[in-house]
C-alpha cells in the first residue's frame, strides 16, 4: 500500500516527492488543495485506505460512465490480457479493433440524404483525436489541390484538448495564452451560449444569432476555412456552457453551404451524457416530419468509449474523406501514427462498454436519473449567489455569481470555487469547479441516496464557499 491508515502526512509526503499532478499549481498541494487518496473504487464511490468514502460526483474528469471497476470491463480486459495486450496496427489487424470499428460506424449519427461516416481511425485520447481530426481536414483539401483552405473555426469559449493543435482552436486563456506563440491561428465564432442570452431572448434566439454571426465569419473567410470545430450541445471545460440544440442545424447547414467540414467533438457529451447516444442526434430536423439530428463529416469520441477504463479514442471519417487520401504517392496517405493506436485491451474495454450501454437500457435509466438531478438541483438555484442552474441530460451546472447577478461574477482572489471544493470534499463529495462554476457529472450508476448526499452537499459547500469569500 502507497500509505498506511490514519498517516495522511506521509502519504502527502510520498505522493509530492515525486509526482507533478495535472492541471494543477503544485504550490496549492496539499494545505490549499489536498489530495485525496484513493486505494480503489467501487460504482460511483473512491474508497481511501482508511475505508473512507468519496463520491465521485465528476466521473473523474467525464470518463466514468458505469462505475469503478465495472466487473464486466474488467473481465473483458483480463480476458483479452491473455490473447494479446498489444500489437502494432499499422499492416496488422486484429478482432477487437475491427468490431470496435463496425459497432462505432452502425451507432454513429446518421442523416438520410448524406452517405454515413464510414471509417474508423484510432487515437490514444481526447487531445490526440482532435489532432488527427484538424490534420485530416486540412490533408483533405490539400489532396484536392486547394492549398488555400488553412484554417479552423472554432466557437468562443470552447475547449478541445492540451496538444498544440487541439489547443489552437480552444478558447479558454488560462490554458491557451502561455503557448499562444506556439498555436496556429484560428477564427473563433461566438458561443451560442444561453447563459449570454439578452434579456427577453430565448436559447432558440440566442443560436440563431449565433449562427448569424458564425455566417458572416463564413463570409469573409469562405475560401481559407477547411473545417468548423464544435462541443455539439454543451462546452465542457469552458464552464458547462449549454446551447439550444438548433445551433448544431443551422451550424450544420452553414458548413454544407459553404463547402466546410465539420467536425464534431463529442469527447466528453458522448455516450449519453446529455440524454441521447450523441448529442449530435438533438438538432431538430431540417424540414417537419424527418428524423432529428445532424452528421458531422469527422466525429471525435474518447473518455467514456471504453466506460472510462483505458484510454482509447476514434476518430469517424466520411468515405470520401477517406477516399480523398487513396493515391499511389504516399505524401497523399494519412501518415499520422501512434505507438498504442488500436489497442487490443482499450478496444475490448469499448466493447464491454458498447454491451453495457445497450443490455442496461441506459439512456432510459438516464432520463429517470436526470429527472431526479433536476428536483434536487431545483432548490438549490435558491440561494441568492446561484445566477443560473442549468442541465444537459446527466450534467447540472451551478453558477454562482455574487448576489447572483450575471454581470458581478465574484473576484478571482475570493476562490470561491476552490472554497466549494474543499467544503465538498470534506463532506466526502469530489466537486472540481470549472471557475465558480459547480457541477454534477456522475457515474450513471448513482443512486438515490447518493444523489441525496451530492445535492446537500452542493448546498453546503456553496453556502460555506460564499459566506467564507465575503469574511
Amino acid at each position: 500500500m502507497l500509505a498506511e491508515a490514519g498517516d495522511a502526512q506521509r502519504w502527502h509526503d510520498r505522493d509530492l516527492a515525486v509526482l507533478w499532478h495535472p492541471c494543477t499549481q503544485m504550490r496549492e498541494h496539499p494545505d490549499t488543495m489536498p489530495l485525496l487518496p484513493v486505494a480503489r473504487g467501487e460504482g460511483p464511490w473512491l474508497i481511501g485506505h482508511d475505508g473512507s468514502r468519496t463520491l465521485d460526483a465528476i466521473s473523474s474528469w467525464w470518463t466514468n460512465l458505469f462505475g469503478h471497476a465495472e466487473p464486466r470491463i474488467a473481465d473483458a480486459i483480463a480476458r483479452q490480457a491473455r490473447t494479446l495486450e498489444h500489437v502494432i496496427l499499422a499492416g496488422v489487424s486484429h478482432a477487437p479493433a475491427v468490431e470496435l470499428a463496425e459497432r462505432l460506424l452502425a451507432i454513429a449519427p446518421r442523416e438520410a440524404d448524406r452517405a454515413p461516416l464510414a471509417k474508423v481511425f484510432y487515437a490514444d485520447n481526447g487531445s490526440a483525436g482532435v489532432e488527427v481530426a484538424l490534420k485530416m481536414a486540412f490533408h483533405w483539401f490539400r489532396n484536392r489541390g486547394i492549398e488555400g483552405r488553412t484554417k479552423f473555426i472554432a466557437l468562443e469559449g470552447g475547449y478541445h484538448g492540451e496538444t498544440l493543435g487541439a489547443l489552437a482552436v480552444g478558447d479558454i486563456p488560462l490554458y491557451r495564452r502561455v503557448y499562444a506563440p506556439l498555436l496556429a491561428e484560428a477564427l473563433f465564432a461566438p458561443s451560442p451560449d444561453a447563459y449570454l442570452c439578452e434579456p427577453g431572448e430565448s436559447a432558440a434566439d440566442r443560436a440563431r444569432r449565433a449562427a448569424a454571426a458564425l455566417r458572416a465569419l463564413f463570409e469573409r473567410h469562405a475560401d481559407e476555412v477547411c473545417a468548423l470545430i464544435l462541443e455539439p450541445r454543451l462546452q465542457c471545460a469552458g464552464g458547462m456552457r449549454m446551447h439550444d440544440p438548433l445551433y448544431l442545424r443551422l451550424a450544420r447547414d452553414l458548413c454544407d453551404e459553404f463547402g466546410v467540414l465539420m467536425i464534431a467533438d463529442e469527447i466528453a457529451t458522448g455516450f449519453g451524457r446529455t440524454g441521447t447516444r450523441f448529442a449530435c442526434e438533438q438538432a431538430p430536423p431540417r424540414v417537419t416530419g424527418a428524423p432529428a439530428g445532424i452528421q458531422p463529416d469527422l466525429m471525435c469520441l474518447s473518455k467514456g468509449l471504453t466506460g472510462g477504463a483505458l484510454p482509447l479514442a476514434a476518430v469517424l471519417a466520411t468515405q470520401a474523406i477517406y477516399d480523398g487520401f487513396l493515391d499511389d504517392s504516399r505524401e497523399r496517405a494519412f501518415l499520422h501514427s501512434h505507438s498504442y493506436t488500436g489497442n487490443p485491451l482499450a478496444c475490448a474495454a469499448a466493447l464491454a462498454s458498447l454491451d453495457i450501454f445497450d443490455g442496461d437500457a441506459i439512456l432510459a435509466r438516464n432520463r429517470d436519473t436526470s429527472a431526479r438531478m433536476a428536483a434536487l438541483a431545483a432548490p438549490i438555484g435558491e440561494h441568492a449567489d446561484v445566477a443560473d442552474v442549468r442541465q444537459a441530460g446527466m450534467v447540472v451546472a451551478f453558477e454562482l455569481t455574487d448576489g447572483g447577478d450575471r454581470r458581478r461574477p465574484f473576484p478571482g482572489r475570493a476562490r470561491v470555487g476552490l472554497r466549494a471544493y474543499r467544503a465538498a470534499l470534506a463532506r466526502g463529495v469530489l466537486l472540481r469547479p470549472l471557475g465558480d462554476v459547480l457541477y454534477w457529472m456522475p457515474p450513471y450508476c448513482i443512486d438515490d441516496e447518493a444523489l441525496d448526499l451530492l445535492a446537500r452537499t452542493t448546498r453546503d459547500a456553496i453556502a460555506i464557499a460564499t459566506a467564507e469569500a465575503r469574511a
